[in-house]
């Protein structure tokens, strides 16, 4: 029975591995989720064969109940929503490691059979730590993501100092319980601890570096269950954590990289205070020139070629499906379309291809920016749909911009640039956009999904 369960928890190591391969491409992405949930299974259920303390009706019900939130959720909640969900379940994550690492050590002191492996007790304080840390910081993002607390970067002087702090009595405290582990009130001492600074760490970010601190936090999830592993003594739990942990560190660099920020300075929680300083004086300097939807629809009607760069406004007014109506009329009139992705478009890593894969829009209409950057000087029209930070020439041009020295798409290169957007108010970084002003842009106001809907009208009747 022993070599059955070890040969199930490598099969699901194996299709964990797969399916974070697949993940890695748009097009095998869906089969990739499927592989893994796959291997999910086969680890719970080699797990529950495992475990004989717990009956199988018990079991059964709690499966129940969770498969039960789970498609609630599915079904619920909309895909503007899918990144504080995200970041919710990552709490979840750190919870259950923070739980189940609390709840063992408990046990083993009042049964009096203390576990004297120093890896096994180093595991227990580390998933304490890393989960407490991991679940109210999930749960700070959830809040400025769903704007019940503000999304900017919130911060007092002392800030990093009390971090610091906080995290060497943590560690003090672990260092103690250590070397007394018959007393489990340092371990409730330290889940506090960690409580506390997950909160800290992640109020001085601001809204505009959300796709990063979801990245961060996922793998911060991951590393809790690979310590919680070593505490159960479970492998695959271990395999799986380790798995999590290290490609969210990996996609948590590239998208710092997308920012222009070091990891080291998203590790330690300082880069939010960018987005908290950045408020600038308002729009007053640039003169944007308005265009209507029956002028934009000849426009449209007179191009080759389309890049069409979708940034949150789209998530916010559900947009995709007309934006994808959109990109097929003009692909009809022989215009080649295609559609520019930037790392940090909207709230989450991927935000924007998972909206537009929802709308069926082809993968192979996917770019990512290094890979159409140089296109965009050769295109006739670039339609902006709610996209800001990530279209700012001031990144490049503007030393003295927040945003300075971050790679962003190169829309002002293009013979025509038309930006929808509700108003001129500013994006998460809270200043104004340079391109806005620019020459070969026209702005289109309104709300994305009402405005799309008539231009698509209007190209019909061309």
């Amino acid at each position: 029975m022993n070599i059955l369960i070890l040969t199930a928890y490598l099969i699901a190591s194996v299709l964990f591995i797969i399916g974070i391969k697949m993940l890695g491409r748009i097009k095998t992405a869906r089969k990739g989720n499927m592989w893994s949930a796959v291997g999910m299974l086969i680890a719970i259920l080699a797990t529950v064969i495992q475990i004989e303390a717990i009956s199988w009706i018990d079991i059964f019900i709690c499966i129940i109940i969770g498969s039960a939130i789970g498609l609630i959720i599915a079904y619920k909640v909309h895909m503007t929503k899918v990144p504080e969900m995200v970041a919710l379940f990552n709490g979840f994550g750190g919870l259950a490691s923070l739980g189940v690492a609390l709840a063992d050590f408990w046990l083993n002191t009042q049964e009096r059979s203390i576990i004297t492996d120093n890896i096994t007790n180093i595991s227990v304080a580390l998933s304490i730590l890393i989960g407490g840390v991991t679940f109210t910081g999930s749960v700070v993002a959830f809040l400025k993501l769903n704007g019940s607390i503000t999304g900017r970067a919130i911060v007092f002087k002392g800030q990093h100092l009390i971090n610091l702090v906080l995290l060497i009595v943590a560690i003090g405290v672990t260092v103690f319980a250590l070397l007394n582990v018959s007393n489990p009130a340092h371990m409730v001492i330290l889940s506090i601890l960690a409580l506390i600074l997950g909160i800290l760490v992640v109020i001085p970010i601001g809204g505009a570096d959300m796709p990063v601190v979801i990245s961060l936090l996922n793998s911060y999830s991951g590393m809790a269950a690979c310590a919680t592993g070593f505490v159960l003594g479970n492998q695959v739990l271990i395999v799986a954590g380790a798995l999590v942990g290290a490609s969210g560190l990996i996609l948590t660099q590239i998208m710092s990289k997308a920012m222009n920020r070091s990891l080291a300075n998203i590790l330690m929680g300082g880069f939010g205070q960018t987005t908290g300083s950045a408020e600038q004086t308002g729009a007053s300097d640039i003169v944007v020139k308005e265009v209507g939807v029956e002028e934009a629809a000849q426009i449209f009607d007179t191009v080759s070629s389309l890049i069409i760069v979708p940034g949150y406004g789209m998530a916010v007014a559900q947009a995709q499906h007309v934006v994808r109506e959109l990109g097929e009329i003009c692909e009809k009139k022989g215009v080649n379309v295609r559609y520019a992705i930037h790392p940090v478009a909207g709230r989450m890593p991927g935000h924007m291809n998972v909206l537009l894969a929802e709308a069926n829009v082809p993968y192979d209409k996917l770019y990512e920016m290094d890979a159409i950057n140089d296109d965009f000087a050769n295109t006739d029209l670039v339609f902006v749909v709610g996209a800001n930070d990530v279209v700012n020439p001031a990144a490049k041009t503007n030393p003295g911009s927040p945003i300075y020295g971050m790679p962003v798409l190169n829309v002002e290169k293009a013979q025509t640039v038309i930006v929808c957007k509700r108003s001129m108010r500013a994006g998460y970084a809270g200043i104004e956009n340079e391109l806005f002003g620019a020459d070969n842009c026209l702005m289109l106001f309104g709300d994305a999904k009402q405005v799309i809907t008539k231009l698509v009208g209007e190209l019909k009747e061309l």
